[in-house]
């Protein structure tokens, strides 16, 4: 276990925000976890990942928790279904290129998202047609209220479009997630209705996920920074979902590109609506929309601050309002 006053959390968030914490804590397993002494951390608590879906707004005043719990376990009884128990603490990525190795699908979809496997259960990630909560079977979590392990099953955790249960105001910080229980398949089951991921594959069905992931990677090196080279969060932005009569105000003839959902109403692509205002390039002080995937905002000098990257924020919600009529909702989350 690490335990590290005054912390800077700078290589803690994928935005690279130069922010500090007043306590920092790095667990190993649940024990460690389980030990600490609660009572006495700065408050408030708030639990990370590799921080690629956060932007801090300024020094974090309490104690920052992060899981360094890893491991893979299959549970391979011989059947067609394969549970898969994976440690929270473990890269997304990590897992699925793992699971594709092996042969099983479910995950390939989401190859290449920043990220550890318990922010991925909570955020409830989603790309290329394919959502976490698909193969989530379980998710076992402690609960920092009541001092206990607890499970949920993939129903408790209520998901929805990049949300869950842990995300709502009455369980917002309480339930640390430990691991997870994917189920992913023996059986051929690609997803490739989605327009740039069949193109990826020349239009040939794909015989492994380890070639849909391939696919994936080369569609995601193409449009999005590589966190490691550019600071970012990835997608800013929700894709705004609307009635019909919503989305005829904003293309009358239909050919603005969107998504019919099951319910009726009609989910439209927000790098859509914000390429549309002339917004790519567009900065503020070290802040600017990626040029190549308008939905991105990066610290394109390195050194942005909270603040810049909020006045653009707040720059490309206003001008889309004003353009369409439709406010666009922040996927990162503000701490």
């Amino acid at each position: 276990m690490r335990i590290k006053l005054k912390y800077d959390l700078s290589s803690q968030n994928t935005f690279r925000m130069k922010v500090s914490c007043e306590c920092f804590v790095e667990y190993g397993n649940v024990t460690e976890l389980a030990g600490l002494n609660f009572d006495r951390l700065p408050k408030p608590l708030l639990h990370i990942g590799e921080g690629s879906n956060l932007l801090f707004t300024g020094d974090f005043p309490g104690t920052v928790l992060h899981s360094d719990i890893e491991f893979i376990k299959y549970v391979d009884i011989g059947l067609d279904e394969v549970p898969v128990m994976v440690g929270a603490g473990v890269s997304f990525d990590n897992f699925v290129s793992e699971a594709c190795r092996h042969g099983l699908w479910g995950a390939e979809n989401l190859s290449l998202i920043p990220g550890e496997v318990g922010a991925a259960a909570v955020q409830n990630i989603g790309a290329y047609g394919a959502e976490v909560a698909d193969i989530v079977s379980g998710v076992v979590c402690f609960d920092l209220k009541e001092r206990k392990k607890v499970k949920f099953s993939r129903k408790d955790c209520r998901y929805g479009y990049r949300s869950s249960m842990f995300k709502e105001p009455e369980f917002r910080r309480r339930f640390v997630v430990t691991s997870v229980l994917f189920r992913l398949s023996r059986k051929p089951a690609p997803k490739t209705g989605y327009k740039g991921v069949s193109e990826a594959l020349g239009g040939r069905v794909p015989q492994s996920p380890s070639e849909v992931r391939e696919a994936i990677i080369r569609l995601r090196r193409e449009k999005l920074p590589d966190p490691a080279e550019t600071g970012s969060a990835g997608s800013f932005f929700k894709n705004p979902v609307m009635s019909a009569e919503a989305f005829a105000r904003i293309s009358p003839d239909g050919s603005a590109p969107h998504y019919l959902l099951p319910d009726g109403m009609v989910k439209v692509p927000a790098a859509y609506l914000i390429d549309s205002c002339a917004l790519k390039g567009a900065s503020v002080g070290g802040a600017a929309v990626y040029e190549k995937q308008p939905l991105v905002i990066v610290n394109r000098s390195g050194d942005a601050t909270p603040e810049d990257v909020l006045g653009l924020e707040e720059k490309i919600v206003n001008t889309v309002r004003e353009r369409f009529g439709v406010v666009l909702e922040p996927e990162v989350e503000h701490i």
